[in-house]
């Protein structure tokens, strides 16, 4: 495998590392801009992304694979050239897209087939499909197909569930090992990432996590939460699970989180997230700041002429009040969504940042405390 991943420093269990990549090194934890089509929502360039502070952006195997297409992808120099980033790429694998078709898919120890949500096609997608796709992307780091089974299937369907995912991660590293070696491969330094399955059944999540560790891979993800558990059994599965994944590789919590869920999951040794949450509020007029969200809809910021957050640097409150960005969302301007997508993805990243620092500091424990207070402690305009 070609990644290098240096742990810097720990405080308990929260972790501060370096990966180094083809595309650069990442400083850990990370938070991971989500463009799912190779683009995020809500007009945002990848010359902004660089403004405001972007480590790494995140893209879908499956999405890219059914509109545009994989191999036209790779006739385009690659995903980096394709939209023009020059920093690392995440592909996930398209598994947690293709099990949330449960109606329209069928599974089988090859993969699973399963039709477009565009125009209906059959497509079949196994371990060896999604690698290649991930392949022709030339992401840098790509994810393992899985199955990602409901948090409340019952215990003997996980049981299996985990047992062909363990299977299908052996096959993806064979095939990536394959396809890395071959001479018209755009990135032969791809990396990969296993996933952790379980539900919420602590005992499954180990032995799985123990099975992985031994494929040496680049890293390794927990997925399958923050998909209808509590937040208390999700910290409850990660600290039960992290311990058994290495501490001198990259752990990734898959699709988490709020900020209090990325501030409680360093706490338990985690190094990557990644979420729409960011985006996908701020293009409904919600805006993150340390002090909890606010929705700047309503009517009471129609005169307020302060920033979204006093001393915040991102391009929303360097210049424009919370009047005007509430002025632009009642008049439906698409302006108005950029900025705040720009504002919340700034927060998002930023606080990666005061995270990192308290890690070096060794006060992660009271930093984590403090902010959470605060945060929980500050009106929440919804």
């Amino acid at each position: 495998m070609s990644g290098k991943y240096k742990l810097i420093t720990v405080d308990g269990r929260a972790k501060r590392g370096q990966l180094q990549t083809v595309h650069g090194t990442i400083e850990t934890p990370v938070f991971m801009n989500v463009g799912t089509v190779a683009a995020i929502k809500g007009a945002v360039s990848t010359d902004d992304l660089r403004g405001i502070g972007t480590q790494v952006e995140l893209s879908n195997t499956y999405h890219l694979h059914v509109r545009t297409g994989d191999e036209a992808i790779k006739k385009l120099g690659g995903l980096h050239r394709f939209m023009n980033w020059d920093r690392p790429i995440l592909t996930d694998s398209g598994g947690f897209q293709v099990f949330s078709l449960a109606s329209l898919r069928k599974i089988r120890e090859e993969g699973v087939s399963f039709r477009s949500h565009i125009d209906g096609h059959r497509i079949f997608m196994g371990p060896e499909e999604s690698m290649r796709i991930q392949s022709n992307l030339a992401s840098t780091i790509a994810m393992a197909f899985d199955e990602c089974p409901s948090s409340r299937a019952d215990r003997e369907y996980v049981r299996n569930s985990v047992a062909r995912t363990t299977r299908w991660l052996e096959r993806c590293k064979k095939e990536m090992e394959r396809l890395n070696s071959l001479p018209d491969t755009i990135n032969r330094e791809q990396m990969l990432f296993g996933i952790n399955q379980g539900a919420v059944y602590d005992d499954i999540r180990i032995e799985h996590a123990k099975q992985i560790t031994q494929l040496d891979l680049d890293g390794y993800a927990v997925g399958g939460l923050a998909v209808g558990e509590t937040h208390e059994e999700m910290y409850r599965v990660l600290d039960s699970t992290v311990p058994y994944l290495p501490k001198e590789k990259p752990v990734y919590l898959m699709g988490v989180g709020t900020p209090v869920n990325i501030v409680e999951a360093v706490y338990r040794g985690v190094d990557f997230f990644d979420c729409v949450y960011p985006s996908r509020n701020g293009r409904h007029g919600h805006a993150y700041t340390h002090r909890g969200k606010i929705n700047l809809n309503n009517a009471r910021f129609a005169f307020d002429e302060s920033p979204i957050e006093d001393g915040c640097g991102c391009p929303a409150c360097r210049s424009y009040s919370r009047a005007y960005i509430h002025h632009l969302f009642k008049a439906k301007e698409m302006l108005g969504m950029r900025l705040l997508v720009l504002h919340n993805l700034y927060f998002y990243n930023h606080l990666m940042e005061e995270i990192r620092h308290a890690v070096e500091a060794h006060r992660y424990e009271a930093f984590r405390k403090d902010w959470i207070s605060t945060y929980e402690s500050g009106e929440v305009f919804s």
